[in-house]
């Protein structure tokens, strides 16, 4: 949404390109220059792309293959128009004839199948030639897309996994049978292009783009950094904890690491640099923050939408599970920034520096478009697509209680277009990932990969989840989550089902471990773009990032192997139990990485902290107890060494 947005200098920071960063670690960012009347016509087409998609799933009951096939179209069509070929200066109102003819034929080729479909559904799998042609026009445009709008990375897996079902994967003997039926199976089929992610994303996902698109120009993203500055700036390195609040409640609009890293981070980072926090941490802790967004109810980024659909519940019960594991992540964070903060002597902002309560308690009206949505989505009152759209005509009402932010009728044009271009990426990477899947399905290569890694594992599950990670990690490393988790999906998920994990529980670790891939290093996209903003180290602050994320890296493994933190088979008194012992012993881990609890720790007592943590985080009476007992010996020690420093030095 780069051609929209302009992000504010925040004050007392020196002149900063946020838009130079952004390119640079968002692929997203790096679109075309439109000016005057041709950026009005690319706007109109935004806009219209935006009203068409609310009309298909709030409206329309079109065939399937026909609505699947005409979005897809769009998305090749605006694909072309919005990114450019490469990176760097780009000239204004210029778009290559390559790249026209690239649209035509890709667009042309979708919407081929379009005004097509009933006859190709019936003819089975009598293809003609012109045929098979037209599919390969449209998936080598589609990936195309999905190179310039999401990176390379994704592509290299999909092309890997193409070149394999090619050349060793289908059993058919020559080479055109081989590209004629892995054709029909990723063009025509429902289990490539046209399977569920890009269905997912058709009908649910889009419309939460756009009543984000909304909710952003109602400027609720500068709310939560003031309101997060009011209540937790003046606390002991309170900058470094509005970067983790602000991020929190900035992730239940957004899910882009980067793009909630740079936005919330031009403000908090410099703070926590000026307080006294070293550049890497600072941005570490943007970074950690800003990811953790994409976890965060309600909207948790696009997979969520995903991962309902997969494990076949409603979208409010993935919400209400993921409930608790968020928490105890951002607690992580939060306790790790205050354990910083003491350990560094680092004060908060000063009275003068805070935002004064009362004018920020007279805009809370600007959440009544959250509220509205979790009270919908959650009572079930309404299907979540028009739950999106009442948000969204509230958001725009809640718009006009300010000048400032009023949403005017070129506001809506521009809203509209701003959903209509974050529309892409995603569908794209939807596009590109169900490309993958169906690789995977359609030469058993899934199959094979979870038979090996089972009689790898033998019955440990344990050993399972450890190489599950590895390969959510490893594949995560510069490919959006929304596609990592569409491929993990259809390989790690199954195996850990296999291995007596609950479907809920194997679904929400992999989703988890795609997230973290924008932390941890080498291609640490959140944490590099914080490093640029911090002007700090990008790997120091890439492995600071990883440490604050700590709970992202625990809190998997427990409920995989004990689903009651996500309230799998238990009651209402346990659960406020697990919070409880939870919490604790995230404070607890917190501590042991941070080597400070209420002073510096010895070895010992480190070691002791992180053995009782991670004791009380895995739910169960007897873990429960050893955990507090560790966890209390700690803190009665700390307590001791404390009082007898302060009476050798009163007695000095």
């Amino acid at each position: 949404m780069a051609l929209f947005k302009k992000s504010k200098q925040p004050m007392n920071q020196e002149p900063m390109d946020l838009e130079a960063v952004m390119k640079k670690y968002d692929q997203e960012s790096n679109v075309r220059i439109w000016e005057g009347k041709a950026k009005i016509a690319v706007t109109a087409v935004l806009a219209s792309f935006s009203l068409f998609c609310l009309y298909v799933t709030l409206f329309a009951s079109w065939l399937e293959e026909l609505r699947l096939t005409t979005f897809v179209a769009f998305i090749v069509c605006l694909g072309y128009i919005v990114f450019p070929a490469h990176k760097g200066v780009q000239k204004v109102n210029y778009m290559p004839w390559y790249d026209v003819v690239l649209m035509i034929c890709g667009t042309g080729a979708f919407l081929y199948y379009a005004a097509n479909a009933m006859t190709i559904i019936q003819q089975g799998s009598r293809f003609e030639w012109y045929q098979i042609v037209i599919g390969i026009v449209g998936i080598i445009s589609l990936m195309e897309v999905c190179r310039r709008s999401v990176g390379l990375p994704i592509l290299i897996v999909a092309l890997c996994f193409i070149v394999y079902a090619l050349i060793w994967g289908l059993s058919n003997p020559s080479l055109w049978g081989k590209l004629n039926y892995t054709v029909r199976y990723l063009f025509y089929g429902k289990e490539g292009i046209l399977s569920t992610p890009i269905n997912v994303c058709s009908k649910f996902i889009v419309v939460f783009i756009i009543f984000g698109a909304f909710l952003e120009r109602t400027g609720i993203a500068d709310f939560f950094i003031k309101i997060s500055n009011a209540v937790v700036g003046g606390f002991s390195g309170g900058p470094a904890k509005v970067a983790v609040v602000a991020s929190a409640m900035e992730g239940m609009v957004s899910g882009s690491s980067v793009a909630n890293t740079v936005g919330s981070g031009s403000v908090t980072i410099p703070l926590m640099k000026k307080t006294g926090y070293k550049p890497e941490f600072a941005a570490a802790a943007e970074a950690a923050a800003s990811t953790g967004g994409q976890i965060m109810p309600p909207i948790m980024g696009a997979a969520a939408f995903l991962m309902a659909d997969y494990v076949g519940v409603p979208y409010s019960n993935i919400v209400v599970r993921a409930i608790l594991p968020a928490v105890l992540y951002f607690a992580g964070i939060f306790i790790t920034v205050h354990l910083e903060a003491k350990k560094e002597g680092l004060r908060g902002l000063t009275k003068e520096e805070l935002p004064r309560i009362k004018p920020l308690l007279k805009k809370l009206y600007l959440l009544l478009p959250l509220i509205l949505l979790v009270y919908l989505v959650g009572t079930s009152k309404r299907s979540i697509q028009y739950a999106a759209a009442i948000a969204i005509l509230v958001a725009i009402v809640v718009s006009l209680f300010n000048k400032e932010t009023r949403i005017t009728p070129k506001r809506l044009f521009e809203a509209l277009a701003a959903g209509g271009q974050g529309m892409i990426t995603v569908a794209a990477a939807c596009g590109v990932a169900g490309i993958i899947a169906g690789t995977l399905t359609m030469t058993g290569l899934a199959n094979i990969l979870i038979n090996g890694i089972v009689a790898l594992a033998g019955d440990r599950v344990i050993i399972a989840l450890f190489l599950t990670m590895l390969c959510c990690i490893v594949l995560g490393m510069g490919v959006p989550t929304t596609a990592n988790y569409c491929i993990m999906a259809a390989t790690c998920a199954p195996i850990l089902v296999r291995m007596g994990v609950p479907q809920i529980a194997a679904h929400f670790f992999v989703f988890y471990f795609g997230i973290v891939a924008d932390l941890t290093p080498p291609v640490a996209l959140a944490a590099y773009a914080g490093a640029a903003i911090a002007q700090a180290n990008p790997m120091k602050t890439a492995f600071t990032a990883t440490k604050l994320a700590i709970g992202a890296f625990i809190v998997p493994y427990v409920f995989a192997l004990n689903p009651a933190m996500l309230f799998v088979d238990t009651t209402a008194p346990e659960v406020v139990l697990i919070c409880i012992t939870a919490l604790i012993g995230i404070f607890a881990v917190s501590a042991a990485l941070e080597g400070y609890f209420l002073r510096y720790m010895k070895g010992y007592q480190r070691i002791m902290s992180l053995v009782g943590g991670l004791l009380l985080i895995y739910p169960g009476a007897v873990t429960d107890s050893i955990g507090l007992v560790l966890v209390a010996v700690v803190a009665v020690l700390q307590y001791m060494i404390r009082k007898n420093d302060r009476a050798a030095m009163k007695a000095a």
